[in-house]
């Protein structure tokens, strides 16, 4: 499947596309969680609930969206070593049931919509 980040070809574009997946995830995360998206985006880790939206929204924008950890940290405001801590914590809570559905629902939300402006990107043209 095209991700976002290859809809536009090259330059500068590609960040803005990058930067659109991850706050993609960052807003259906927030909205799956009850979390206000400025929160997740915060410089300062923030509660429990908020810190465990944020690592769910980098997860999803390197998961779904093929982001690399250092695209991710620039687009959340935090290091790559401190995304891949998020994806490895985010990969441990998959074991329980719950949180594993939670997730799929939200990554085939995002590959919808993905695909969804994928579409409409190709009318354009």
């Amino acid at each position: 499947m095209e991700h976002m980040v290859n809809i536009i070809s090259t330059g500068p574009d590609i960040v803005l596309q990058e930067t659109a997946g991850a706050r993609l995830a960052e807003s259906a995360v927030a909205a799956a969680a009850g979390v206000a998206s400025p929160a997740i985006r915060a410089r300062s880790r923030g509660r429990k609930p908020v810190a465990n939206a944020r690592q769910r929204a980098m997860y999803l924008a390197h998961v779904t969206f093929g982001l690399s950890l250092t695209r991710v940290g620039a687009c959340f405001g935090r290091d790559r070593t401190t995304v891949r801590h998020a994806c490895a914590l985010v990969e441990d809570s998959r074991d329980d049931p719950r949180c594993e559905l939670g997730l799929d629902m939200l990554e085939e939300a995002l590959l919808a919509i993905e695909s969804s402006l994928a579409l409409r990107s190709r009318e354009v043209l």
